[in-house]
């Protein structure tokens, strides 16, 4: 049987060098690969492209990379909760590519499904579409979007099984399994991993040959980003 377990994130991040392409999984502070980010964090590589939902918050997730400025490109479709963010993008520290969160989502799953490029509605004739060739399909317009890869994949999954299976829960399904899917080497960090065999094969979201790296992960903060409770009665 196929073990692709690896003992800890120092070990799952081997090869990770500056000026790479990085995608992210998770949505918001949901489902972030927070143990691979605090590693990327130690690491110091720099002159990183992060393709992301989302930029983290100020002190948590990207955000913390985006402190440290190792971070060059932001290829992003929510930013809205980052105040270091802001102000790089600003100051022109920092380069941002803005996409429209269904256009992230499929450019990342046609990487992964061998699509080069494939055209899509949203955009057109907003600033999204500029320099993108466009072409009319029934009667409205489209615009042609290009497919996203990444030298490093890292998603965060609930349960994962020693030959990279793996399961996601609730929200965290939404970017991790298309980014799993986009990378040359792709690192999953679960919360609970088990033998091979052990998952209900009718439950796995994303198969394991496109995992090369799993390990367990630890201490999960699982934030959130903005708390709303009912006011008292």
């Amino acid at each position: 049987m196929i073990d692709k377990t690896v003992s800890n994130a120092q070990e799952a991040l081997q090869g990770l060098a500056d000026g790479m392409t990085l995608m992210l999984g998770g949505f918001g502070l949901c489902g972030i690969p927070e143990n691979s980010i605090q590693e990327i964090l130690r690491l110091g590589v720099k002159n990183l492209t992060c393709i992301s939902n989302n930029a983290g918050v100020d002190d948590f997730g990207i955000g913390l990379l985006l402190q440290t400025k190792q971070v060059r490109k932001m290829i992003s479709s929510y930013v809205g909760e980052n105040a270091e963010f802001e102000r790089q993008l600003l100051s022109g520290e920092l380069e941002v590519e803005l996409i429209p969160q269904g256009t992230l989502a499929e450019r990342c799953r046609a990487g992964g499904a061998g699509i080069p490029a494939f055209y899509t509605p949203a955009g057109y004739g907003t600033e999204v579409g500029e320099g993108k060739e466009s072409r009319e399909f029934n009667g409205k317009m489209y615009l042609l979007e290009t497919a996203l890869h990444a030298d490093f994949a890292f998603v965060k999954a609930w349960k994962g099984d020693t030959a990279g299976n793996l399961v996601y829960k609730g929200t965290a399904r939404n970017f991790n399994p298309m980014m799993a899917t986009a990378g040359k080497i792709t690192v999953a960090e679960v919360e609970e991993l088990v033998p091979a065999g052990e998952l209900d094969p009718n439950q796995i979201h994303t198969p394991g040959i496109f995992v090369q790296r799993i390990y367990q992960g630890e201490r999960y903060e699982k934030r959130i980003e903005q708390r709303t409770v009912r006011a008292a009665l």
